[in-house]
């Protein structure tokens, strides 16, 4: 259900937000830019979203709960591909500048304003039901890893071999629809170290001599992304005592899983004493982000979340759209982590490295 409360800033922004804090990695455009032409940056990222439209139509005509299906899809490919076009012609209608957050926001808004609340609803159901059967066997194989920092190694691959289930790349749902995918598959073919941003060691380091009251993890996708990836990952950290939270997005936007999707699959996965395979879940806790975008912007999130977090000393971004593509140099009060596969081109050449490339970001803040 959609959140009536006011959105509030995350309360781990150090302030003045306005001066510390831009839901934004890539600089589309300098001040110095005309501002009723596009930027080539602009015009690349608005290619992309076009790229994506296809997909999106092919999802949406096949949508039971909408009448009309296939010709709804149609108007939403028609509408959505005229608003880019014309983005590209005067970069300040539509609420521009264009970035990626904007052109999120006027997809799902088209697909909403005609009955299309949740086209990727059958997928994502397949796709948990489908990793829910693996869930104990990726847990038994973290587990017989007795050395703790192999372990959180492992742990951190399984979250980016996750993460490739996102079809809001073009060329991923391609794959997808064509091949499915395969999580175990994925672990042993992520790109080889070092990767375009690597601190993986330093964390390991750390994870051997430091512990966290208390974990945010703003998650991702449905299916082995939530499943095989960060849930692993979270039973780690309640086993060393750190309390986590799951924050997930109130509606849904593309594959990514949603807060009541989240209460669901956790449900499924305990057994009848509530644990995790063997692990105590009285601190695990899923919260409602407030969020309806497969971007995050930090200064808008649910007064749930703001007050769950408030003392939180550990913050992960998982993803694409939330790690890399808003909040990757984004500084918060205590440690983070920005955690996600590069899925297109463009930021894979924007951070200089490979397409599937991956980042793993970790910030250590002293005295917090």
């Amino acid at each position: 259900m959609e959140s009536s409360s006011p959105m509030v800033p995350f309360p781990l922004l150090p302030t003045p937000i306005e001066t510390n804090y831009r839901a934004c990695t890539i600089p589309y455009r300098f001040p110095s830019d005309n501002p009723r032409k596009a930027t080539p940056t602009e015009l690349e990222w608005i290619d992309l979203f076009l790229n994506s439209v296809p997909s999106f139509r092919k999802r949406a005509e096949s949508d039971g709960t909408v009448p009309d299906a296939p010709v709804k899809a149609e108007k939403f490919a028609q509408r959505y591909t005229a608003i880019l076009e014309e983005l590209k012609r005067n970069p300040e209608s539509h609420g521009g500048p264009p970035d990626c957050t904007l052109l999120c926001r006027i997809r799902e808004q088209v697909l909403r304003e005609l009955g299309f609340m949740d086209i990727f609803k059958k997928v994502k159901d397949e796709e948990n039901a489908k990793a829910i059967t693996f869930f104990e066997d990726v847990v038994c194989l973290n587990d017989a890893i007795e050395d703790g920092g192999k372990r959180v190694e492992n742990l951190i691959r399984g979250i980016l071999a996750g993460n490739i289930f996102d079809l809001g790349s073009a060329q991923l749902a391609e794959v997808f629809a064509r091949d499915g995918m395969s999580f175990l598959a994925s672990c042993q073919n992520l790109v080889s170290r070092p990767w375009v941003i690597d601190d993986l060691e330093n964390f390991k380091l750390k994870w051997s001599k430091k512990s966290w009251k208390k974990a945010v993890i703003f998650v991702d996708n449905s299916g082995a992304d939530i499943i095989l990836g960060i849930l692993p990952f979270a039973r780690e950290l309640l086993r060393s005592g750190t309390q986590v939270i799951l924050a997930a997005n109130d509606l849904p936007s593309i594959n990514d899983v949603t807060y009541a999707e989240l209460v669901e699959i956790i449900a499924k996965l305990k057994d009848e004493n509530g644990m995790l395979m063997g692990v105590d879940t009285s601190g695990l806790l899923i919260a409602n982000s407030g969020n309806d975008l497969p971007v995050i912007d930090l200064t808008s999130v649910s007064q749930e979340l703001a007050y769950m977090a408030s003392d939180a000393d550990l913050v992960i971004l998982e993803g694409m759209g939330r790690a890399i593509e808003t909040n990757l140099y984004a500084q918060l009060k205590c440690d983070s982590i920005k955690i996600g596969m590069v899925k297109h081109p463009e930021v894979a050449q924007f951070l200089g490295g490979r397409l599937y490339d991956c980042v793993f970001k970790y910030t250590e803040v002293s005295n917090y």
